[in-house]
C-alpha cells in the first residue's frame, strides 16, 4: 500500500482558482459590446481571454503541487 508522507501542504494557491470564477460569475464586468477586438464584441473576447487565463492559473496550481 502506498502512503503519502505526512506534511504541511500549501493550500493558498488553491485560492487563485477563485479569481476566474468571480470575474466570470458577475456579468456586469463584461456585459458590453465595446471595445471590440478584431471585430469581435467585448462580451465574447473577454470570455475567451478568461479561458486562457484560467488554464494558466490551473497549470500553475498543478505544477506547484497544491
Amino acid at each position: 500500500m502506498v502512503t503519502r508522507p505526512v506534511g504541511k501542504k500549501r493550500r493558498w494557491p488553491l485560492l487563485l482558482l477563485i479569481i476566474p470564477f468571480i470575474f466570470l460569475l458577475i456579468p456586469a464586468f463584461y456585459n458590453s459590446l465595446q471595445p471590440p477586438l478584431l471585430g469581435m464584441p467585448f462580451f465574447y473576447w473577454y470570455q475567451m481571454l478568461w479561458i486562457i487565463i484560467t488554464s494558466i492559473i490551473t497549470a500553475f496550481v498543478y505544477f506547484i503541487g497544491a
